[in-house]
């Protein structure tokens, strides 16, 4: 099976600005993303850049680079350029790896490509885990998804879905029932050029889960279930130094 990766590499971030240049044992958080991408046995790897420092230091270590603009809001507008600049063909599939995601494993890239491919009736797969304790469950920064018969998304929320209509939580010790989203998303390239036409919906805007919007204008996502929750992404100064120490303490297989 054939799959690209592309990684949105942005420069400017709100929390920790440069983040994707910041340098873990000699090498920027970047390369190690690349490298995880790579790893997944992928045809292509494009990092998506939005300014000369990204793709001077990507090209440094030997990485494809599509510049972008600097104007895009998500990712996925930056995707949507790069399969028009590089005439990436409709019907193939693309990941979108996150340029701050250095820990998430090969396999869990390669296993979303996959799951697309497995149905061809979706435009987009994701991929869910079990939950393992209350507080992951009620915390509403962890989103929920529940899924059809044909292990397609039915919806996302941040509330605990399906809810317990006649049971305290505090009394469960099965967690089972419960899916939480892992944030990687593989899509037909033809879908994302559609995406970026899509409204966004008032369920979207409430939830603040940008996935609503697939599914309120009809479009399905195929769901892959994988044992459990990726390294942590870096959003702060604290994620950085967390996802630092567990870099150099090689506690994810997925480094090298």
């Amino acid at each position: 099976m054939k799959f690209i990766i592309v990684i949105p590499a942005r420069l400017a971030s709100i929390r920790l600005p440069g983040k994707l240049l910041l340098e873990i044992a000699g090498k920027p958080v970047l390369q190690y993303v690349w490298q995880t991408a790579v790893a997944s046995g992928a045809e292509r790897v494009i990092i998506a850049a939005d300014d000369n420092r990204i793709k001077n230091k990507a090209m440094e270590f030997g990485a494809e680079v599509c510049m972008t603009s600097n104007k895009h809001k998500s990712g996925t507008e930056r995707i949507s350029e790069v399969i028009q600049k590089e005439n990436i063909s409709s019907d193939a599939l693309v990941v979108n790896l996150q340029g701050d995601e250095p820990l998430m494993p090969p396999e869990y890239i390669r296993h979303a490509a996959e799951v697309l491919a497995s149905d061809s009736d979706a435009g987009v797969a994701t991929l869910a885990c079990p939950f393992t304790g209350l507080e992951e469950l009620l915390n509403p920064n962890t989103a929920k998804v529940v899924l059809d018969k044909k292990s397609r998304a039915l919806y996302f929320s941040r509330s605990v879905i399906p809810a317990l209509k006649n049971q305290d939580y505090t009394e469960i010790s099965d967690f089972s029932p419960w899916l939480r989203h892992v944030g990687l998303y593989a899509y037909r390239a033809e879908f994302i050029l559609k995406y970026a036409l899509l409204t966004e919906s008032k369920a979207e805007k409430s939830e603040s889960l940008e996935q609503l919007r697939v599914l309120h204008h009809g479009h399905k996502i195929k769901v892959g279930l994988v044992a459990k929750m990726p390294g942590p992404g870096i959003d702060s100064q604290d994620d950085f130094a967390r996802v630092s120490g567990l870099i150099l303490q090689n506690s994810f297989n997925n480094i090298s």
